[in-house]
Order: C-alpha cells, then sequence, then structure tokens
C-alpha cells in the first residue's frame, strides 16, 4: 500500500496548537467537530449523531485511499477537530503515525483471529478492508458509537437509540445479501476483480476472489498474474469480471483481451453505475453514497453478471 508523505507529520507537529472550532466560514459553531479519515467513517457518524456534530472528511468520497497523499489542509481539519475516528489496520499509511496521537482507531477492539492476511513484499500484512465483512463493521460502529457517547453526554440516549436501529438495519443487509448471492450457482461463484478488496466479502458469503493486481492499488499487473488469471477464467468459465471505482478500468480490458487470446470470452463490467466500489462510497448524491446502498450496489450488480 502506498504511503502517504511523512511531510504530513513534520507539518502536524510545526502548526499544532490549540484547537478552535470555527467553520469554514470563520463562524463559530456550538456543535463538536469530528474529523473522520473516509467516506466510511463519515456515513458511519452520520448514522449515529446525525446533525448533532459538524463532520469533515480528510479523503474525498471517490478517491483512492492507497494513492491519496495528504495536504496541508487535512492538517487544519485534525488541529480543529473535538474528536478523530480513523480506520486504522494501517489503512491510513503513514498518516497514521499523526492519527495515533490524535484520534481513535474504530478497529481497536478487532481480535487478530477475525483479519485476513496478504503476503506482500515477502511479509504478512493485516488485510485492511473489514467493512466487507458486516460482523467486523458492526463491532467498528459499535467503538465509534462509545466514543461519540463520551463526547456527547447530553445526547447519550440519542446516540444509543441510533446505534441500535443502524445495527439492526446492517442485520438486515447481511440477510439480504445471502439472499441475493444465493441465486449464484456454485461453479460460478468466482470474483474477479482489479485489486485484494474483497477478500472478507468472499468469505462471508462463499465465493472464490481473484485479484491480479494484489493488495495495492498503485502496482502494476505483472505479465505472470494476468496470464494466471486469464487461465483461471478459461478453465472455470467465468462469465463476467469486475471494474472498481477507484481503479484504472484499462487493467479489466487487458485481461479480457489475454483471456480472448486464449480462446475464451468474458464480459467487464465497467462504466457509469457499473463498477464496484472498494476503497470509498459514491460522492454524496450518488448510487453508493452509504454503506448500506454501497454494498447493495455490489451485490445487485454481482449477482446480475454471475448468476
Amino acid at each position: 500500500m502506498k504511503k502517504i508523505l511523512s511531510l504530513f507529520t513534520i507539518l502536524f507537529f510545526l502548526l499544532a496548537g490549540c484547537q478552535n472550532n470555527a467553520t469554514p466560514t470563520g463562524q463559530t459553531s456550538s456543535k463538536k467537530t469530528v474529523t473522520v479519515t473516509t467516506s466510511f467513517l463519515k456515513d458511519m457518524a452520520k448514522q449515529l449523531a446525525g446533525d448533532l456534530i459538524d463532520t469533515e472528511l480528510i479523503i474525498p468520497a471517490g478517491e483512492d485511499p492507497h494513492l491519496y497523499t495528504a495536504k496541508a489542509s487535512d492538517l487544519d481539519k485534525l488541529k480543529k477537530a473535538d474528536f478523530v475516528f480513523y480506520h486504522g489496520l494501517h489503512f491510513e499509511g503513514k498518516m497514521v503515525e499523526v492519527l495515533e496521537k490524535t484520534g481513535v482507531a474504530v478497529t481497536k477492539d478487532f481480535s487478530k483471529d477475525d483479519l485476513g492476511t496478504f503476503m506482500q513484499d515477502e511479509e504478512e500484512v493485516v488485510d485492511p478492508h473489514f467493512w466487507f465483512n458486516i460482523k467486523l463493521y458492526k463491532l467498528a460502529t459499535s467503538t465509534m458509537s462509545e466514543e461519540l457517547q463520551k463526547l456527547l453526554p447530553e445526547h447519550k440516549e440519542t446516540i444509543q437509540q441510533n446505534t441500535k436501529k443502524y445495527l439492526a438495519q446492517l442485520d438486515e443487509l447481511d440477510a439480504w445479501n445471502k439472499e441475493q448471492l444465493s441465486q449464484i450457482p456454485e461453479g460460478s461463484r468466482y470474483l474477479v476483480t482489479p485489486h485484494d478488496a474483497f477478500n472478507y466479502f468472499a468469505k462471508s458469503y462463499n465465493l472464490t476472489v481473484h485479484a491480479p493486481q494484489g493488495i495495492s492499488t498503485a502496482s502494476e499487473v505483472a505479465n505472470a498474474a494476468m496470464i494466471e488469471t486469464a487461465n483461471l477464467i478459461v478453465d472455470k468459465k467465468i462469465k463476467a469480471i469486475f471494474s472498481e471505482s477507484t481503479t484504472n478500468p484499462e487493467r479489466m480490458q487487458k485481461l479480457k483481451e489475454a483471456v480472448e487470446a486464449k480462446g475464451g470470452q468474458v464480459t467487464v463490467v465497467t462504466g457509469e453505475g457499473k463498477e464496484l466500489f472498494s476503497d470509498s462510497l459514491a460522492p454524496a448524491g450518488e448510487d453508493g453514497d452509504t454503506y448500506i446502498d454501497m454494498y447493495k450496489h455490489n451485490v445487485s450488480l454481482i449477482v446480475k453478471y454471475l448468476k
């Protein structure tokens, strides 16, 4: 995974000072400001606290966190925050050096046994894409809820009610996912995507996932990985392969060409509204701009092309 520039850490310690609750317009706000690193956490905070807080986002929705470079404006968002939430599991790269000093990782209570791992550069690393395991996402939600209740003790009951409602919605989502994905025949349960973001998803719903690019979207696809994946598609007669909203769709087109060169056929599912969300939700106002809508979008797309 590409590291965030260490300059961010240096800037933080040079410029960090007294926090303030100024809004972008210079007006003061009576609400607490909560800064989060990703669109997943922004949605989570909205579900739990709604308009009780002002939320600032570091990595914009639709951008690839693997390639994101921290900006000076991100420092300002951390300085003025009353509380900071981040993923952890090294998802934020070198930004974690600052985040560990200023915030709380929603994954802090995860068990090592619940986490998947990868081999990267001959080293075993933790798979950070926990949000595709709804059980883990619920645990992260509960962690954020507990911290928000401490931050806003006067609204503790409201946050508790919102948390109970949202956790129930996540259970309903899990049941819906299982029902929808059961339509895919046993021999067609292969999910081919550019990078390794869907292992938790595959384990949860009994699919086999294959990603020639590996865990990092920053890396190029090696010829050996491309050939191996093309052989798999031909051998298993996989009907479709999927682009992601934060990766280059040309890589899936090249994979299709490799399949055709071996006498096989495969559909590339790509284009507006036909990409899987992996490392980010959609921008606000678009399909997939909440965690639940993102998950339903992905599952509907997978079922449509693999069943």
